[in-house]
Order: C-alpha cells, then structure tokens, then sequence
C-alpha cells in the first residue's frame, strides 16, 4: 500500500474480514437521526479505515525507531487482528528492546490523548465528526492498554522480557518467562467472562465469550512461537562450521561419478569439489544430483555435469559459528557451501542439510 519511511506496508485478505464486521457492528452507532441506511454505512467503514490507520502508526512506531536503532525492518502488514511489524533482528540490548516495545502503546496512548482533548472542543456539537473522534480515542485507549499486558507476544510481553533480560542477562529466558506469562494471561482471557458471568448473576455474553476465545487463541500461539524460537535460538551456538564440515575429495570435472565415490569412500569423505588443473576449487557435486543419478549410469556421468559453480558467496571461512554463520548462510541460499582456512586452503564442505538437523528436533 505504500512505503513511509521506506518501509513496506501489506494489508491481508483478511483486515476485509475485520473491516466488514466492524462496519456492521457500528451501523447503527453512526446513524444519526435523518441519515439513510447507506450513509450509516459508510461512516462505520470510514471509522474501521481510521481505527487500522492508527494501528499502522502503531507499528511504524515500532519500526521507526528499530531502524533508528540499526535493525532491518522487512515489512509491515495489518491483518484480522491488527498489526505487524517485521523486524529482522533482535535489538542489541535489553534497553532498546523496551524501548521499541514501548513505542507502539505509546503512541496509541498519546492518540488517544490526542482524541480525548479533540473531542472536548467538540463536545455536544453532535455531528457524525464527534462521533468518530469519540469512538477513536476510545479505540487507541484500548489498543494502548491491551498492548501493555505483560505476556508475549504483545508489546507488554516484549518489555517485560527486557526487564528480565536486564536482571537476569540471559535473553532465552527472558523469552521463556514473557512466553510463558504471554500463556497465562490467554488462559484469563478465557476464564474471564465465565468470572463475570457469576459476578453479575447474569449469562455469559456470546460476543464478550467469542472475542476472549479469538483473543486468547491469538495471545496463545504467538506466545507459542517466541517459545518455539527461544529453543531454536538455544541452539545456535551449536552450528560450528568445523564441527559440522564433511570432509572432502578433491576430483577434475571430467572425473566418472562412479570414480569420485570410490575416491570419496576410501578417504572417508562425505563431498566432493571438483577443482581444476591448477587444484583450485571451482565447483561443489550436488548431493540430490548424485543420489537421484541411478548406480548403473554413474560410470558415464561426469562429476562436472553434476555440480554447482563456486559463487564468491559460497565460500565460508571455516571458523565461522553462531549468528555471523547463519547470517552468511541466509545473505546466499544453497546445498553446500565451501570452507576454507584463512590462507585459502580447503577444509571442507558445509551441507545446508547438516545445519537443518541441529534445528529438527525443536
């Protein structure tokens, strides 16, 4: 929809979901006396555009100050339950992680300031601009304070993970423990309405009972997902290039498949590069290539036919490990990479698939 300070912005399919019910909730809200059904109408859509325009000054709030602070902002996309922001790295420190958690309530809080000082100079002018004032600053109100919530994955669950960061200097569980919380707190938003319901004497309410549901399921998966990413991210100072390399026998590119294997099989070697005349590495067998070339043909297949050109960004030092290894493995997606020692030799070949398999069981 558009790129404010160079940042994408999607809508999904289904903010048309939202935008349709919001529409014909607020039909009869908007409908002043003397206005036909259609006008009704189009007020109440007019103010579901207005209430996803703040919620997408809410997460440029977020994103903004993440790209102030140096972090790659991929997109933003406004979607059935509001909004999200992309940010592709974790803020350096606990205090900026708040910080750009704290920005998006921020924001919605001072709207709604905003709104409520907008909507005491229009006080008892009754049109449908005091109408729609009202309504938004109620709105932001309530997008601000159920922001704040202290459980993940909302901007509450963010900051308190950056308090328990800060006491505690271990962000994993941080993550837990936000994630956690994050799952408790849709847990009450479950029990919340049955609670209620008894304290007034009254039935449970079908739309209060609904909204809680869609809420809590939302506030449960993302809390999930951090969950899920807090193991995966306890993981990575597993994925050691060297530790993980195959060694590898170095073949010329006119060399029979079946040849190179028996090469490879005897050194005890799990790849192989083909090199040049020189012995300069130019290109890495493909290992789906060799496992779909069927036995009896590997003797008139060339190892050449079967591998893939050294690109600069294929060849890894070998004592890379953690983030920086992922960083160079996700800037240039492949099989297999080359890894060298400082001095140019070769160490071995890095398979994608060895990577994958310190992540498969989380």
């Amino acid at each position: 929809m558009g790129r404010p300070f160079g940042i994408p912005v999607y809508v999904s399919w289904t903010w048309f979901i939202i935008a349709g019910f919001i529409t014909i909730s607020f039909k009869e809200v908007f409908r002043l006396p003397g206005m036909s059904e259609a006008e009704s109408y189009a007020v109440a859509f007019a103010f579901a555009v207005l209430l996803y325009l703040s919620v997408l000054l809410h997460e440029l709030a977020h994103s903004v100050l993440a790209k102030w602070y140096g972090l790659p902002v991929r997109r933003i996309t406004l979607y059935l339950l509001g909004g999200v922001s992309e940010i592709e790295k974790e803020p350096p420190t606990p205090g900026k992680e708040f910080m750009v958690a704290a920005a998006g309530p921020a924001l919605s809080l001072g709207l709604a300031a905003v709104g409520l000082g907008a909507d005491v100079l229009l006080l008892n002018t009754g049109g449908i601009v005091e109408l729609l004032v009202w309504q938004l600053w109620v709105s932001n109100l309530i997008v601000g304070v159920f922001n704040l919530l202290p459980g993940l994955p909302l901007d509450g669950g963010r900051m308190l993970r950056a308090g328990i960061w800060k006491l505690t200097s271990s962000p994993g569980r941080a993550t837990i423990a936000a994630a956690w919380t994050g799952r408790g707190l849709a847990v009450f938003l479950i029990v919340l309405p049955f609670a209620l319901s008894m304290m007034s004497g009254q039935e449970v309410d079908n739309l209060r009972l609904l909204w809680s549901v869609v809420l809590a399921t939302f506030i449960w998966m993302g809390a999930s997902q951090s969950l899920n990413v807090a193991r995966i991210r306890a993981r990575i100072p597993q994925v050691v290039a060297r530790a993980l390399a195959r060694r590898s026998v170095p073949v010329t590119a006119e060399t029979p498949l079946s040849e190179a294997l028996r090469r490879a099989q005897e050194q005890h070697a799990g790849a192989i590069v083909v090199v040049d005349h020189e012995g300069r590495p130019i290109a890495i067998v493909n290992e789906a290539a060799v496992e779909a070339t069927p036995e009896h043909r590997r003797p008139w297949v060339d190892v050449g036919s079967l591998a893939k050109t050294l690109e600069p960004s294929m060849v890894l030092a070998a004592d890379l490990s953690g983030e920086p290894l992922i960083d160079a493995m996700r800037e240039a997606p492949a099989a297999e990479y080359l890894l060298v020692e400082r001095g140019g030799e070769i160490y071995g070949v890095l398979a994608t698939a060895d990577v994958n398999r310190v992540f498969s069981k989380v």
